[in-house]
Formats: structure tokens, sequence, C-alpha cells
């Protein structure tokens, strides 16, 4: 029997209408997920929110995190500076479960200007289930990838 995942989300004030909604649905669907802000439509930084939920993932106490800002962007460039976060900007199925399999993403990153609550609630769930293979020829990708980052 597989595990549930333990998810951490966050937005900025652009996001924070989409994040609400996802958040809403992932919890009626059964989901361990915490909102680490903003708290409004009004206010919230995408680098301060990318920061706190990277580091979150990254140290282990969350398995997987998803983020929101207008484009997914500003999210998505701001978390991969953290050590150990390889964050996949997605609006879409397909780029969302290959984020997984290929590369092992550890956040997913969209728009709330360019997904609506039904797509995106489809484009999480493909990442969601989307499983690594460690045996496959991604890892060696994925272990260049790790020694890049351990160059800095």
């Amino acid at each position: 029997m597989e595990t549930q995942l333990k998810l951490v989300i966050g937005s900025d004030l652009s996001g924070y209408d989409l994040k609400i909604d996802i958040l809403e649905r992932m919890k009626k669907k059964g989901y361990d997920i915490t909102d680490y802000g903003s708290d409004s439509a009004h206010s919230g930084l995408y680098p301060e929110i990318a920061k706190k939920v990277a580091n979150a993932v990254a140290a282990g106490e969350y398995d997987r995190g998803i983020l929101i800002c207008g484009t997914g962007q500003g999210m998505a460039m701001a978390s991969n500076k953290v050590r150990g976060i390889r964050a996949a900007l997605c609006y879409d199925v397909f780029p969302a479960l290959m984020s997984r399999e290929h590369n092992n993403a550890n956040i997913l990153a969209t728009g709330s200007w360019l997904v609506t609550a039904d797509h995106f609630e489809r484009v999480l769930e493909a990442w969601l289930f989307g499983k690594f293979d460690p045996n496959s020829r991604h890892q060696q990708r994925l272990a260049s990838m790790l020694e890049m980052e351990n160059e800095r």
C-alpha cells in the first residue's frame, strides 16, 4: 500500500484565489496539505513564499510542493534557487507528468492567469501520480544536475 503524500502549497497575491480553490479540492480528496501563504489576494511576495515552500520540501518536511503566482514563472525561478529543489512550471498534464517521470520534480509551479481550477486540478493529479524510476536513463541526467548544483 502506498503512503499518502505530505504536500505544502503557497501562492502570492495573484495566485491566492486559485490556491484556495485547489487547497479545498485536495483536502476534500483526503490529501495532507499545508498552506504556507499568502493569506490574502492583497499581499504576498512570491520569492518569500517560494523560499518557505522550497526550504520545507528540501528539508524533507514535505514530500512535494505546489506554488502558484500569476504566471508561475517567478515561483519556479525562485524555488529553484534552493538546493535540492527541482521545480517544474506546468500548465498542462503531459509536461507535469514528464516532470515527474523524467526529472523527479518535487515542486509544481503554475500560473493563475493561465489555468482554470478545473484544469489545474487535472494537471496536479497527473503530477502527483507520476512516478520517477531511479533505475531509468533519467537517473544519470538527474545526477548530472545534482553535480551542477553542488558546483555552486
